[in-house]
């Protein structure tokens, strides 16, 4: 990908796929290749053998935040990825397992946290790929109540979770759920100042990708959604007056991933 794909284009950015498993060598990869200007992410998969804010993997995050880069989990749980993919086993349907995929961002996003990754690397950001994001308010809110009762188990946490979500957390916008009235999902959202932390992404051209021009976004939001909170995230550059929205850069991977795939 860096020799043949992002040369072609300035608009195209790439993510450094490291494997979870081995966390010093998904470091020693980090450094090697993660100061290339159009690598802009990490991408790991959702086969963790254990969540993501475990001290196993700080190798990891040390090196991310080193680099300044993201750290971006594109979850899944078909195909045997996921080793635990629901709190109670392994669904039976896929459309089941595809509608609890947002379980497993619960427990890396609740990790990640309480282990104090953003504490201990205060550069390091978490990118949650496709799996939805009407859960986040009600997670957030949880581990808000519980931390303040409990905070005696954590006491290197110095802010509330839901704060540090804010400013570390972002989750891309598909499958963006579809309630009766669009109102009632931004609602719980505006509450956790989500607008800062969405990134639209389409998943096409697969059976459940999201159009662009069918999204209903709040109207103070799309902006962001559409194009300045990935623009600050992969430190990229602003828009040029001329181009027409079709023309927002995507991500390409350093290698093709199985199942689902895409990264928006």
């Amino acid at each position: 990908m860096v020799e043949r794909w992002l040369p072609r284009d300035a608009r195209f950015k790439g993510s450094l796929v490291v494997a979870p498993q081995d966390p010093v060598g998904a470091a020693q990869e980090i450094r090697r290749i993660g100061s290339h200007p159009d690598i802009v992410q990490v991408l790991v998969s959702s086969g963790a053998q254990r969540p993501y804010g475990d001290p196993f993997y700080h190798p990891l995050w040390e090196a991310a935040a080193e680099m300044n880069l993201p750290v971006a989990a594109h979850l899944g749980g078909q195909g045997g990825v996921n080793s635990n993919p629901t709190g109670c086993g392994a669904p039976t349907f896929f459309w089941e397992t595809h509608a609890l995929l947002c379980e497993t961002g619960m427990g890396h996003v609740a990790s990640i946290i309480a282990h104090g990754v953003f504490e201990r690397f205060p550069a390091a950001r978490f990118v949650l790929i496709e799996c939805g994001i009407a859960w986040l308010p009600a997670i957030l809110w949880r581990l808000d109540a519980d931390y303040k009762a409990l905070r005696k188990e954590t006491p290197w946490l110095k802010r509330l979770p839901s704060e540090y979500a804010h400013d570390h957390i972002r989750l891309t916008t598909q499958p963006l759920e579809q309630p009766r009235l669009m109102e009632h999902l931004w609602e719980p959202l505006a509450d956790i100042r989500a607008e800062d932390m969405l990134l639209f992404s389409s998943d096409y051209p697969h059976w459940d990708f999201d159009d662009p021009h069918l999204m209903r976004f709040p109207p103070a939001w799309k902006d962001k959604i559409l194009d300045g909170n990935a623009r600050e995230l992969y430190r990229l550059p602003a828009r040029s007056p001329h181009l027409e929205p079709k023309e927002n850069q995507g991500t390409l991977s350093l290698q093709a991933k199985p199942g689902r795939g895409g990264s928006g």
